[in-house]
């Protein structure tokens, strides 16, 4: 990766002229980092340069590479840990491993509750249908790989998921590989395709399930269910998932923070 970079604004005398294609040199530098996450030069879970190493590669200060970090932390893209540098965020860190998953038991927590129960369904590679492309901004007719299969929390189950990922990105994944990975699916996308989950988008809606639905989830027709549609974005705003999940809801709830 280049680490040319604009003029700098550190100086009055450097600073360009406000526009809409100014931004502040933080922001220039944050952008220079993200392309060397996205290109893999630091892998999840990997050390990255320090600030000082980064500051003299981009010719900057210091505290304008500590403010670029500053947002990348927040975004959960790296995470700094005292006393030893800041990394690569990966999905198998015990503090986002959970970061998608809004789905909680109505006593207890996450981890008390343990790893859900992984049914796999089908696992195929099929043509994208016109909406299922357009969602991964793919071509009409081009490779996804589809997963359809159930969670399970001690035994009972409590989630139908459908998956779309683009085939290129994922190609050769299988059914025994997904039911065999012992962490969270979004760590081995991480591990196994070099994919990292950085952000994803949400749809909600109260729905019924249909009749294989139902028998998936052992549930009748008439009960509600929690749809959720979610888009999962690597690195510069790429979709790289489509997830459609039927949430059952009788001793489970949907919890989202907001900030």
């Amino acid at each position: 990766m280049s680490s040319s970079l604009p003029p700098s604004t550190e100086t009055p005398a450097a600073a360009p002229a406000p526009g809409p294609a100014f931004s502040p040199l933080y922001q220039q530098i944050k952008g220079l980092i993200l392309q060397s996450l996205e290109a893999g030069e630091w892998r999840p879970g990997e050390l990255i340069p320090s600030e000082m190493e980064l500051a003299a590669r981009f010719r900057v200060s210091q505290g304008t590479v500590r403010k670029a970090i500053d947002e990348l932390a927040a975004e959960n893209l790296v995470m700094r840990r005292q006393g030893k540098g800041t990394f690569v965020a990966t999905h198998s860190a015990q503090q986002v491993q959970y970061r998608f998953l809004k789905l909680h038991p109505d006593t207890g927590d996450v981890q008390e509750e343990g790893r859900a129960q992984r049914r796999i369904i089908d696992c195929k590679r099929v043509r994208a249908p016109a909406e299922i492309a357009r969602l991964l901004s793919l071509r009409s007719g081009d490779a996804v790989m589809q997963v359809r299969r159930v969670l399970a929390f001690v035994g009972t189950p409590t989630i139908l998921e459908d998956i779309w990922l683009p085939g290129q990105a994922f190609k050769g994944l299988t059914a025994e590989q997904i039911s065999a990975y012992q962490g969270p699916t979004y760590a081995m996308f991480e591990v196994e395709y070099g994919v990292r989950m950085v952000r994803a988008e949400e749809k909600i809606r109260a729905v019924l399930p249909d009749a294989e639905q139902a028998e998936l989830l052992q549930v009748s027709t008439s009960t509600p269910l929690l749809s959720v549609e979610r888009v999962a974005y690597t690195y510069n705003d790429v979709p790289m998932e489509l997830r459609r999940g039927l949430y059952l809801t009788d001793t489970h709830h949907y919890r989202n923070a907001l900030n």
